[in-house]
Order: structure tokens, then C-alpha cells, then sequence
């Protein structure tokens, strides 16, 4: 499968729990951070809710 590149752009505080739990279990926790994950839909829709707080890099 494809690897696509998350980027944490935005900080966590004051933002829903949904959010935050979506974030931690993306394994964001801080500014700047970049991560690596596989294509699926699965990470696609966790990333759709927080797509404010995170730059997708492809």
C-alpha cells in the first residue's frame, strides 16, 4: 500500500475530546511533528475530522 505523511500544524489545546483522542491515535503529540502511516480509508477518515490541525504531505 501507499504511505502518506501527516504534519501537525496546529496545537490539541482547547479542541474536542474526539478530536484529541483522534490525534493521539493518529500518534501526533506535537507541533511539527511528521509521521508516516499507510493509505486507508480508515487514517483518511481520522484524518478528515482533524483536517484543520494537520497538513497531509503526499
Amino acid at each position: 500500500m501507499a504511505k502518506i505523511k501527516i504534519k501537525q500544524t496546529k496545537s490539541i489545546i482547547a479542541k474536542t475530546p474526539n478530536q484529541v483522542k483522534n490525534m493521539k491515535a493518529l500518534g501526533l503529540k506535537k507541533i511539527g511533528q511528521v509521521i508516516e502511516k499507510e493509505d486507508s480509508p480508515h487514517i483518511r477518515g481520522m484524518i478528515r475530522k482533524v483536517e484543520h490541525m494537520v497538513e497531509v504531505i503526499e
